[in-house]
């Protein structure tokens, strides 16, 4: 199955440059309610991904107390803890289960590296639950569902 069915493309997911200020980064997570964000730098190229996490090891490891202190540095000073693997965009859809069970979102690049764009955890559960359910419509295997929900 080819992945780029479910991609959600570069145009249309908030990103920032390694070279953005940690506050512009952070800020960009809180307005929009994002527990992650994916890093390029100015060439298009798949840096990194930045959590909540990181962010405040940063702050506590720098004695950073307020926001407007986080201007000073740029996004490429803070390290990850977790390190989300990107996939290339000839990767399987068990290549994106896998990476899914430990991230929000995959990020998809190209062979250059380029990042194209992600895929979330919802669109890769929403597969797998429509997979079975036609798995279950083609081969009846609705008995074992209801003893598993009974228990």
């Amino acid at each position: 199955m080819n992945i780029l069915k479910f991609l959600k493309p570069k145009a249309c997911v908030d990103f920032v440059y390694d070279d953005n200020t940690a506050r512009q980064a952070l800020e960009k997570m809180k307005n929009h309610s994002f527990t992650a964000v994916p890093v390029i730098d100015r060439e298009g190229r798949y840096v990194k991904t930045l959590a909540e996490g990181d962010f405040l090891w940063f702050m506590l490891n720098n004695g950073i107390q307020d926001m407007r202190e986080l201007e000073k540095y740029r996004i490429s000073e803070i390290t990850r803890r977790v390190r989300m693997k990107p996939v290339y965009v000839y990767s399987t859809i068990e290549d994106l289960i896998l990476l899914s069970m430990d991230q929000n979102f995959v990020p998809v690049i190209d062979d250059r590296e380029v990042f194209i764009g992600i895929v979330t955890r919802r669109d890769i559960l929403k597969y797998c639950h429509d997979t079975l359910n036609e798995y279950e419509a083609k081969y009846g295997h609705k008995e074992e569902k209801e003893e598993i929900g009974a228990i």
